[in-house]
């Protein structure tokens, strides 16, 4: 089977303005809204990035944009239209990988690749994909034996397979080594370069600032900024609490505790909340202060 080309398909951008539309969505669990009222686009050839704290809506969110959730009211477009409603032929234009995702824990990475590859008419070549992702190496392997970084590889794979148009990825590299870390961030880069369109949420803020075109923040259920990354930290930053980072060395204990409470005294008179961390240099500046004065001592 040999490996998609971006010119398989025509591209999602000569017939849809948006990958992903959402409306005024609104969802509960019982006497819990988890969702109360979200609007947001997502287009093709972007990687947008919701952000939040937890249960701040952003994985429902995900949920009800694939048609995993239904909705109690607004609405959601995905491809041009309700995903509830979606033929086989448009979900297999839809990648989902998610956190913890089910996968059939009796089986191999190899079993669970070949079979997937079958439902797709055109796939991407999965041995090819699990060199690159180094599934290879445990691709015999049952699934309930790998690591949580194994098993987020796999299922980055398998949502990786159909070529897709639409990839929404929960937590893509949670677990992940830095070196596999680095690889799937390439990974999920070149797809939005052949024309995808990419929706992932993550806690890694270096997943996002690498890979965001796009940030989308939901918080309580509603989205607070929306924008490039430089654009939401400032429309957030002017209500966030200002803070001062202030570095102090001294040479014996009594100046440092000396000049603790002489800033204290300055923090107390201006409303300040002050918290003081004092120790020990790092390894880091000791090695540096070493260095310099070994300089020193040739000169």
């Amino acid at each position: 089977m040999g490996e998609n080309t971006s010119t398989t398909n025509p591209s999602p951008k000569a017939t849809q303005p948006s990958a992903l539309e959402i409306a005024n969505l609104m969802k509960r669990f019982g006497a819990v809204t988890a969702c109360e009222c979200v609007s947001l686009t997502a287009n093709f050839g972007e990687i947008t990035a919701l952000l939040g704290p937890n249960g701040a809506g952003k994985s429902t969110t995900i949920a009800c944009a694939t048609g995993l959730l239904s909705v109690d009211g607004g609405e959601v477009r995905l491809l041009g239209s309700d995903p509830h409603t979606h033929d086989a032929e448009t979900r297999a234009r839809i990648g989902v990988m998610l956190q913890d995702g089910g996968l059939t824990s009796g089986a191999t990475p190899k079993q669970l690749l070949t079979y997937a590859s079958s439902l797709y008419a055109n796939p991407r070549d999965w041995h090819a994909l699990a060199t690159e992702l180094g599934i290879d190496a445990f691709e015999s392997t049952l699934v309930r034996r790998l690591s949580g970084g194994q098993r987020q590889r796999l299922s980055l794979a398998l949502s990786l397979l159909g070529v897709p148009d639409v990839l929404f990825l929960d937590e893509p590299t949670a677990g992940m080594d830095a070196a596999v870390k680095r690889r799937t961030r390439e990974l999920i880069r070149a797809e939005a370069e052949r024309g995808a369109a990419v929706i992932l949420t993550s806690h890694a803020l270096d997943d996002i600032a690498s890979l965001a075109d796009r940030i989308i923040v939901i918080a309580d259920g509603v989205v607070r900024a929306d924008g490039t990354l430089a654009e939401v930290e400032r429309a957030l930053g002017e209500h966030s609490p200002l803070t001062l980072e202030l570095s102090a060395t001294a040479s014996t204990q009594e100046e440092l505790a000396s000049f603790e409470r002489a800033v204290q005294d300055a923090a107390d008179a201006h409303g300040v909340e002050l918290t003081i961390n004092s120790g020990p240099a790092s390894l880091e500046d000791i090695l540096v202060s070493l260095s310099a004065t070994s300089r020193k001592e040739r000169t």
